[in-house]
């Protein structure tokens, strides 16, 4: 998948870069402007997930999505840091978003056909391929779902989780009793006190968890892996020029990896580069790229500067947590 999706840019860049001469003017988006005029980024994000959104007790967030909110907000106003977060829980994504309280969100959300049909917006790239899994006590010596037939299992309401572990027991025909609960927090909590002998969510959210915990040699990640959840940043409908802009701040970061560019060498890189390509998409001297999307042409040089490539995103946030990308649909194609 994600072959295909940089197959995609490169496809889209050749296009732009052939006898580019100047971009046109860019009408800028009703989101767009909002984000200029007040200087800062309003982005939902999840407050309490480690390793992609979660926040300390002095209020600082960090985390895999945070950090493509920060991306963002470096690609549009040339800081990363001028975000105002607002912790979301799942249930009331799509409020937010359709309610103008935030102008796009990166928090753990699985692209869905219904989603993407109901909730009135534009899913970004995929940031993070991930599957649902279920986890469970060590100590009940299990190796499979199906031998947790006749116990109770903790999955948070209101999500693709939910659904897909109703699906999945029902059509193993197993007696697994499921107990909803409002976010994660009460999900996690329920699970941690016992009142379930399994927790099920994307396996990056179960390895988020079992890090957390005191003894995480406690706790198995099962082998099944019973879903598909392609994760990543939306935006509302209403603004399709900054839902490019979200875009491209991915993709940027993305090629930047292949290209061997981090945010150690971006300067070095651009200052001695000879590749056309590069020069063009970091919008160097009278290359242009960020013109056709309303902004800096040299956007992708603050978002790598700032905040990072891909990789050295998903080092800093997913690595701690054993998610490695190496011979996964995560790894560069």
């Amino acid at each position: 998948m994600r072959k295909l999706s940089v197959l995609i840019i490169m496809s889209i860049l050749s296009v732009l870069m052939i006898g580019v001469v100047g971009a046109q003017d860019v009408q800028v988006g009703p989101i767009t402007q909002a984000i200029l005029d007040r200087g800062s980024l309003n982005c939902g994000t999840n407050a309490t997930l480690q390793g992609f959104g979660f926040q300390n007790d002095v209020g600082d967030y960090s985390g895999y999505d945070v950090d493509t909110c920060r991306a963002v907000a470096a690609a549009v106003l040339g800081d990363a840091d001028a975000v105002t977060f607002r912790a979301t829980i799942a249930s009331e994504r799509q409020a937010v978003l359709q309610s103008g309280e935030i102008d796009m969100m990166a928090r753990n959300t699985t692209f869905t056909l219904s989603r993407d049909v109901q909730w009135g917006v534009i899913f970004g790239p995929t940031t993070f391929y991930d599957g649902q899994g279920v986890m469970t006590l060590t100590e009940l010596g299990v190796a499979s779902i199906a031998e947790l037939d006749g116990s109770t299992m903790c999955v948070q309401a209101g999500t693709t989780t939910e659904l897909n572990i109703g699906d999945y027991v029902g059509g193993l025909g197993l007696d697994i009793e499921i107990l909803t609960f409002p976010d994660n927090p009460a999900t996690t909590a329920a699970y941690v006190e016992g009142r379930c002998e399994s927790l099920t969510t994307d396996k990056s959210g179960l390895a988020s968890i079992r890090a957390s915990q005191p003894d995480p040699g406690a706790h198995i990640i099962l082998p099944e892996t019973i879903s598909k959840e392609p994760l990543g940043p939306l935006s509302p409908q209403s603004d399709p020029q900054f839902s490019q802009i979200v875009a491209w701040t991915v993709y940027c970061q993305i090629q930047a990896e292949e290209w061997g560019v981090t945010s150690e060498n971006v300067q070095d890189v651009i200052g001695s580069s000879e590749n056309a390509n590069l020069l063009r998409m970091f919008g160097q001297g009278d290359e242009v790229s960020g013109d056709y999307l309303g902004i800096a042409n040299d956007f992708c040089v603050h978002v790598i500067e700032q905040v990072g490539n891909f990789g050295e995103v998903y080092d800093r946030n997913l690595g701690p947590l054993g998610l490695t990308r190496e011979g996964s649909v995560n790894a560069l194609w």
